[in-house]
């Protein structure tokens, strides 16, 4: 297990990571969300040691990770870091190489992993000559090349198409099927709540809540139901204890504590309407605003939020339209 214990991080007076705690197991996909400058980016660098924390400590396996074992990690940055007017399958071989592969082996992998995320007929093509897209699915596969023991991914499926997304989300949970932890962090919450394992929310610096996709659901949903029925509905209004917060005939919505949703249930079976009923569990975008309703639009000196004006610091979350 990847392990992040105790981290504190400041940049001068101001505090940007504040006892960051959580782990990423072999795997299992787990997914970092937070708002921009919340700090994602900065304990990213900080397990990659590019940055050094101010305490605490990053272990693998339970121990303190050193240079040789972050040689075998895969990190694939947010902003592109690739050759433009480089050939693309002649980039991967190159970056395969760099980590020992002779280069046949090299070009083996290059090409195999351009096949897996659909890019096979732009092997020979510059980077530059590929949609931004392309050009991200490339990115991909270069933190991949070298076949990485911890895989650490910054907004991987920016500017992917709803098809590109599936690719990438099947080549990564391919690697996940192998044993690798791998981490990401995304504001696309709808792909984080289909494709993670585990999820961790930072905000503030802190790290608001961590677990299981389905326990935090679980943890965050309110007392809240779903009932369907063969008849009209419009008695729900009348019992006790029941919020009704939506309702069309024979169908509603309903806040009510767990003895008071069973008296309607044994209601609607006794008038033998019953067609579903159902508790209401919380989508991860609504856990997210949950977690930060108190959290300030403030600019942190975080490096997430390098190159950004005061009006562009604002939770930038996204979720699917219903």
């Amino acid at each position: 297990m990847l392990r992040l214990d105790g981290i504190h991080r400041s940049y001068g007076d101001r505090l940007v990571l504040d006892d960051v705690n959580f782990g990423v197991e072999r795997g299992r996909l787990t997914g970092f969300v937070g708002g921009n400058g919340a700090g994602k980016t900065t304990t990213m660098r900080i397990i990659l040691g590019v940055l050094t924390p101010d305490s605490g400590q990053v272990t693998m396996d339970g121990r303190p990770l050193d240079a040789e074992q972050r040689r075998g990690f895969g990190y694939m940055p947010e902003e592109r870091g690739l050759y433009p007017k480089m050939r693309v399958a002649e980039q991967l071989t190159y970056l395969a190489r760099l980590h020992g592969y002779d280069r046949g082996a090299a070009d083996r992998r290059a090409r195999d992993l351009l096949e897996s995320l659909d890019l096979a007929e732009r092997a020979d093509d510059n980077l530059e000559d590929l949609s931004l897209g392309n050009q991200q699915r490339v990115q991909i596969a270069a933190s991949l090349v070298h076949d990485p023991e911890v895989l650490i991914l910054d907004e991987p499926f920016s500017g992917l198409d709803p098809m590109a997304v599936d690719t990438v989300v099947g080549v990564l949970t391919e690697r996940a099927a192998r044993g690798v932890p791998v981490l990401f962090s995304s504001h696309q919450l709808d792909v984080v709540e289909r494709l993670c394992d585990d999820v961790v929310v930072i905000a503030g610096g802190q790290v608001r809540a961590a677990g299981g996709r389905e326990e935090l659901r679980e943890r965050y949903a309110e007392p809240r139901y779903e009932i369907s029925s063969a008849g009209d509905m419009g008695w729900l209004r009348a019992e006790p204890g029941v919020q009704v917060v939506d309702f069309a005939g024979g169908w509603a919505l309903f806040d009510a504590d767990e003895e008071t949703a069973q008296r309607v249930v044994r209601t609607a079976i006794a008038q033998a309407s019953l067609r579903e009923f159902t508790p209401v569990r919380p989508t991860l975008a609504e856990i997210f605003r949950d977690i930060v309703r108190d959290e300030t639009d403030a600019p942190d000196a975080s490096d997430d939020d390098a190159g950004t004006t005061p009006s562009e610091h604002r939770t930038t979350i996204e979720e699917p339209v219903r």
